[in-house]
């Protein structure tokens, strides 16, 4: 039961980390970012639902293209064996017999077009799986995407801004309108987006074992484990700088 991940309970995770950041950030940008991250985490449930399932008209297909090959090698073959010129003595299988650089020729040429139809019927065959392989990285790239956009909506967040309100700023410097609760919070939620992109991301790995899968799930992963780090660094700096390491209160409380 606790073995593998819930995408409904993700999905209903971000769909609450939405309504929080929303609801104290209201115009901020990162609430737009959690409304991209719901979206994105509803589209990859149901594809990974997609992928999940047996795409039963391309495996008919390519059923029908192995029937298709394999009676057009068994002509083949027969046409070989028979010799059309067999009646008149001029088939491939002559009342004298083969010679052997005849029969050389004959064993490379059916040995080439073996390899190749061998090919072919393996290219058809991984078909589904190319195709569900496809779907899942272009997901996860989506994810990775979306872990940058929120790294970039915490890069100009200076701990030390929410303590001096005299800084010397520039005419291109950000505005820093956060109080040391706020920029708490705020932070945390980038730490919280960053853990649910990975929980996403790790969804693709249930039923569905491909090595090129797994190595972009963990790249997912490591990018956002070091991307969290960066914010809770952040973090501790922010408490360090409270008079005697107090916990962050709320102004309203």
């Amino acid at each position: 039961m606790y073995r593998t991940l819930d995408p409904d309970a993700i999905v209903t995770t971000i769909e609450q980390l939405h309504r929080r950041i929303s609801e104290r950030f209201p115009e901020s940008g990162l609430a737009g970012v959690s409304g991209e991250l719901l979206q994105v985490g509803r589209a990859a449930k149901n594809r990974i639902e997609e992928i999940r399932q047996p795409h039963i008209p391309l495996r008919i297909g390519v059923g029908l293209l192995i029937l298709l090959i394999a009676a057009v090698l068994i002509v083949s073959v027969r046409g070989v064996v028979s010799g059309e010129g067999a009646a008149s003595g001029e088939g491939v299988f002559r009342s004298e017999g083969l010679g052997l650089a005849d029969l050389v020729a004959l064993t490379e040429a059916a040995l080439n077009e073996f390899v190749l139809l061998g090919a072919l019927i393996l290219f058809l065959v991984t078909l589904e799986r190319r195709w569900r392989r496809k779907q899942a990285l272009a997901s996860i790239h989506e994810l990775r995407s979306l872990a940058h956009i929120v790294d970039m909506h915490q890069l100009t967040k200076d701990p030390q801004q929410a303590f001096e309100s005299e800084m010397r700023n520039t005419p291109s410097s950000p505005k820093r309108v956060f109080s040391p609760f706020q920029l708490s919070r705020y932070l945390d939620y980038c730490s919280e987006m960053f853990s649910l992109i990975g929980k996403v991301a790790a969804l693709f790995l249930q039923g569905f074992d491909d090595a090129s899968v797994i190595a972009s799930v963990n790249d997912v992963d490591t990018l956002t484990t070091g991307l969290s780090r960066k914010v809770w660094q952040k973090m501790v700096i922010l408490h360090s700088l409270q008079d005697g390491s107090a916990p962050l209160r709320s102004p309203k409380s």
